[in-house]
């Protein structure tokens, strides 16, 4: 018996987030230690190079490679991910992903050398890629329209929570051996490394106990099986509740309109009446890269050594930014569906920007350039201390409780809200896959980039926040509170701009009507007619529709 209780499904699916969250923190906690620095050396410090204690470790643009070469393999997995949820069905994709992922987990833990570990973490990230695409699709096509944020946005906070718990794993194997100043054991990354295997083992065993998208299997002219899903995910066992009646229609009408778009490719998403959704589900992930937040998570030891801390100290205060990503992610689980996708992503962005111009004014100009670096880290190239090293910790404390309850969470629920049924596993898909190959080039940019350019790196960074914004404001329509059939409409609407659909600043939320449905406090036949941009048209035609179905 399939489980049809919302939230315990989105509780096991989103552990395919979580893999992701321990992969960061996996590479941000180990890569500060000694151990990992003395085992994975290039010098000039430490053996073989001389009898110092402290090992340089690897050279920045190999360490910017080593961390970059799972967001390489990310990208992959998120293009291939696409035809294969397609064809397999998005349950058997997510289990595809876990199975690659103990692979990788087992040679990163095994690894031997630098080469080893970069093949381990590339197939980490097939599976990273797979997981971070299709779990949004898998949830957004299951859950109700009015929770469709909270559900899909769990996807991020259980991110947050791997980077957490990961974090802590490493942090308390930093003392083995004679701790992460002088020890040399490399158990200290090879016992995370290892333990990382154990929550995609969990998602497998899980994913055998949850109903399949019923949009997928509609899609597969597996009908009976899609009503059955939906009435016990959303009816309640009740097989003709509104709700469901309502989302039955809406994916029989789309599935009627695609029936002619049987092979669809990745170049279907160019085209004229779609290009504009594409570039909305790509730049949103890329922008999300762009925020330099990955980047903070990923690089924030170096952060806080040009602040003054070092060895255990560093990490635990590192760690407090990993506590505040999963508290303030929780506001945006409850909200965000009553505050809207466009206002979220608007405040984060412009929050972010203050931070990160802040944090870049504290570096030019209270930051003293440290030869070799820090503690011999040449990507720690300044040194800050007093007032502006307290400053520099604040902002970017900062920075990441602006970043957890806007763009962490929306930018994995809006790509899904986007694209009509036919192409959502290949689109979702493509707007992923750029989210890693930024992740990619960021991952490579940034060592060589605090080793250089210092504090430019957030002027940077800044400056992509600014223009985020002002993309968001006048291009990315509002979707929430919509059926994912509602949201084609929108797109469609004849009244709005060509290719474009509804203008984007035009568009509104749509949470209210949809929970009066969802509560039994209206009729499907009564609330159809608002559709996504409750144009004249839109409703005339939604009008047409009921009185067809009534007729017939």
């Amino acid at each position: 018996m399939a489980i049809g209780n919302l939230y315990l499904i989105a509780a096991i699916s989103v552990i395919g987030g979580g893999l992701f969250g321990f992969d960061i923190a996996s590479m941000s906690a180990i890569l500060g230690t000694n151990s990992y620095k003395c085992y994975f050396n290039q010098g000039p410090d430490g053996p073989p190079f001389n009898d110092e204690v402290k090992c340089s470790g690897p050279e920045s643009l190999v360490q910017g490679g080593i961390t970059a070469s799972m967001a390489g393999g990310s990208w992959l997995g998120a293009l291939i991910s696409g035809p294969t949820s397609d064809r397999l069905g998005r349950k058997t994709s997510i289990q595809i992903g876990c199975i690659i992922w103990i692979v990788g987990s087992i040679l990163c833990c095994a690894s031997q050398n630098i080469g080893m570990l970069i093949v381990g973490r590339i197939i980490n990230g097939l599976s990273v890629g797979i997981e971070s695409a299709q779990v949004p699709v898998y949830i957004s096509e299951i859950s109700p329209p009015s929770k469709r944020g909270r559900f899909v946005g769990s996807q991020q906070w259980a991110i947050t929570w791997g980077i957490l718990i990961m974090y802590y794993i490493s942090y308390g194997c930093s003392f083995i051996g004679d701790g992460a100043d002088t020890g040399t054991d490399p158990a200290t990354f090879r016992v995370p490394w290892g333990l990382q295997m154990i929550p995609a083992i969990l998602l497998f065993i899980g994913m055998l106990f949850l109903p399949e998208s019923p949009r997928w299997l509609a899609r597969n002219e597996r009908w009976e099986e899609c009503h059955s899903v939906l009435t016990l995910v959303h009816g309640k066992g009740d097989p003709n509740s509104q709700l469901v009646t309502l989302e039955l229609r809406d994916i029989k009408e789309m599935c009627a309109l695609e029936s002619r778009y049987k092979n669809v490719t990745y170049l279907d998403l160019f085209k004229p009446n779609m290009i504009n959704r594409t570039h909305i589900g790509v730049f949103t992930q890329i922008w999300s890269q762009l925020t330099g937040m990955n980047v903070m998570m990923y690089y924030i030891t170096f952060v806080f050594a040009m602040a003054g801390y070092s060895g255990n100290a560093n990490l635990l205060a590192s760690s407090i930014q990993y506590i505040i990503n999963v508290i303030m992610t929780l506001p945006a689980l409850i909200y965000v569906d009553r505050w809207g996708r466009r206002p979220t992503l608007l405040i984060g962005a412009a929050l972010m920007m203050i931070w990160m111009y802040a944090n870049g004014g504290i570096m030019a100009s209270h930051g003293v350039v440290v030869p070799g670096g820090v503690d011999n880290s040449p990507e720690a190239s300044m040194r800050v201390s007093g007032a502006a090293a307290k400053g520099l910790i604040a902002c970017t404390y900062l920075f990441v409780a602006s970043y957890a309850p806007t763009w962490g969470p929306v930018s994995w629920i809006y790509p899904p809200e986007l694209y009509p049924l036919r192409v959502r596993g290949k689109a979702v898909a493509l707007a992923t896959s750029f989210n890693w190959a930024f992740n990619t080039a960021l991952g490579l940019f940034v060592p060589p980039s605090f080793e250089h350019i210092r504090w430019q790196t957030y002027i940077i960074f800044g400056t992509f926040c600014a223009a985020m914004f002002i993309h968001v404001l006048f291009l990315f329509p509002e979707t929430a509170g919509k059926t994912l059939e509602q949201t084609e409409d929108m797109f469609e609407d004849p009244k709005g701009l060509p290719f474009i659909g509804t203008p984007a600043w035009k568009t509104h939320k749509a949470t209210r009507e949809i929970t009066r449905i969802e509560r039994g406090q209206a009729t499907a036949e009564a609330t159809v007619g608002r559709r996504a941009s409750d144009t004249p048209a839109e409703k005339e035609g939604a009008a047409v529709a009921v009185d067809s179905d009534k007729s017939s």
